[in-house]
């Protein structure tokens, strides 16, 4: 059985991220920045680092391996990596912390 350690993965991730232009990839990345900050200061998020902290507890010996853009707004979507290999995906809504749902 094929097996992806976290630093694969990781690196197919920046790689996957390196195929923009980097004046664009500045550019959208600033502009998320800034959504998320005004968001977290509006009180329509809590901070990040507080969500992931949550998730992580619940997430057992899965290792984080980073965040992907929501279709929702206000929706932390998490990814991590079980022991095993296994890829789990968590969506997580911004304002209460709480997991909203989650791959198997």
């Amino acid at each position: 059985m094929f097996r992806l350690s976290p630093f694969i993965l990781g690196g197919l991730v920046l790689l996957a991220g390196a195929a923009q232009p980097a004046s664009a990839q500045r550019f959208q990345h600033d502009d998320d920045q800034k959504t998320a900050r005004r968001d977290m200061l509006d009180g329509r998020v809590m901070p990040f680092g507080i969500i992931k902290r949550r998730v992580e507890q619940d997430m057992g010996d899965a290792t984080y391996v980073g965040t992907a853009p929501s279709p929702r707004e206000g929706v932390y979507r998490m990814q991590f990596l079980r022991q095993d290999g296994k890829v789990i995906w968590v969506d997580v809504d911004g304002k209460s912390g709480n997991i909203i749902a989650k791959t198997k």
